[in-house]
Parts: C-alpha cells; structure tokens; sequence
C-alpha cells in the first residue's frame, strides 16, 4: 500500500513540477512525513528522511520538466549558470541547517512555509516586474539563498525563484521554466548532503541511504517523470488560476496540521 501511495504521490508532484516550476517537494515532504509516522519511522530522524528523500526525487522530476521546456525555448540559461554557481553553495549549508535542528521543530518550520505558500497561491502575490536580471555576483547571492532554503524544506526552489525571477522582469513562462531548470542543482547538491550527514545514523530503517529512503525515492521517481512533461506542458497551455486555490487549500491544511 505504501508503494501505491509513493506512485500516485510521484504523478501529482511530476504535474506540479512542470506546471508551477515548484518541484513537487512541497507536497512530497508532508506526505512521506505522515507516511513515514505511519510506519513507525523513529520520529527524531522521520523528517530528516522525508525532506532528503523529497530532494532525491526532484532530481527524476527535474530531468523531465527541463527537456519539455528547453524544447520549447523558454529557459533562460545564463540566468541559470549563474543562479546554481549560488545553489551549490547554499544547499550544502542548507542540509547542515536542517541537521541541526530537531525532528518536531523542523516539521513547525516546514508548516510555516506551507502556509506562506498558500497565501501566497491563494491570494496570488506576485511581485511586480520592476528591476532588471542581476549580474553574475547578484545572481550568485540569490542562488545561495535559493539553495539554502530549499534544503531545508526539501523542494525545488520554485516558489522561491518563480517570484525572484519575475520580480527582476523574466517572463512567467520563462521563469517557470528556468525555475525548473534551477531544480536539478538543488535537489543533486542537497540530497548528496543529506545522503552524507544520515549515513552512519543507527536509527534510519532498512533500505536507507543517509536521509534517503529508497522505496518512497523508487516509488515516485517511476511516475514523477512522466507526469512532469505534461505538467510543463499543461504550463505553456492553461490558466492554472482554479488549480493553484486547489493546492493553497491544500497546503493550507497541511501547514496547519504540522504546527497544531
């Protein structure tokens, strides 16, 4: 049963990867999180597992999410040079941040964010374009802090680099797409992190590779891909204004349940 959950949860994330840009591990992290309590997962490392784990899959949702958008020309690539020379820097920092802080504050942290995503969705805040793309130094400093957080919340960094990107005058589509591009940096350099600082743990059940949990990584990397290519697709087709309250509500419930 479990494994069905880890394949239905790969297709819903692969679909918001290519659609929002957001890497799915906003979504991700909460389910494995319940998931994992379910199973009788040790609740001092459970999500420690699950925020590694979800950066383990944003690389598979990645891959996919790039081809189609790259295909249609809409990544901005010297934006995203610059931007990962950033990220790998943050998100080795980011991994270190999350180790250190315990299970059950991690998860408020976590149900914080999910809330400041949906307002930010529900309400549809978005920054007005008005300043110009950065040089190489304010692109790498944006990229670092992009990098750090999406480390410790365990996604993509789309609901981070969306905003910043559109902020600094980079059409939505674009932004989007070089978002997702932005995804694969941080979910490699940030798992690889997690990988390293769970490895020797005596807690982590079997199947483990540090704070990487194979089955749930197996699971939702086999749909994920998939289901990214139509999300990118749906994203150069559809007005996602009615989807994007959906999944505020969402996470809105997801946000509450962490911190209550």
């Amino acid at each position: 049963m479990e494994f069905l959950l880890y394949l239905a949860l790969g297709a819903c994330a692969g679909v918001l990867a290519g659609l929002f840009g957001v890497g799915g591990g906003i979504i991700i992290v909460p389910v494995l999180v319940f998931s994992f309590k379910a199973q009788g997962f040790d609740p001092s490392i459970l999500t420690h597992l699950a925020v590694g784990t979800s950066l383990a899959t944003i690389i598979f949702t990645s891959v996919n999410a790039i081809r189609e958008h790259h295909r249609r020309g809409a990544v901005r690539w010297p934006i995203f040079v610059w931007l990962t020379v950033g990220i790998l820097i943050g998100a080795g920092f980011g991994a270190l941040t999350a180790e250190a802080i315990s299970g059950p504050n991690l998860q408020k942290i976590i149900g914080v964010f999910a809330l400041v995503i949906a307002a930010q969705l529900a309400l549809d805040l978005k920054p007005k374009a008005s300043r110009t793309v950065p040089g190489k130094f304010g692109l790498t400093v944006a990229g670092s802090v992009i990098g750090w957080a999406s480390a410790i919340f365990g996604i993509g960094g789309g609901s981070l680099t969306v905003p910043f990107l559109t902020w600094r005058s980079v059409p939505m589509q674009q932004a989007v797409a070089t978002s997702s591009a932005c995804g694969l940096p941080i979910a490699l350099s940030s798992a690889l992190f997690f990988m390293i600082l769970g490895w020797h743990d005596p807690l982590l059940p079997a199947h483990s590779l540090g704070f990487v949990y194979l089955p749930a990584l197996l699971g939702i990397a086999l749909t994920s891909m998939f289901f990214a290519r139509i999300g990118a697709r749906l994203a150069h087709k559809l007005s996602p204004k009615l989807l994007k309250r959906l999944f505020a509500a969402l996470l809105f419930c997801v946000g509450l349940n962490f911190l209550l």
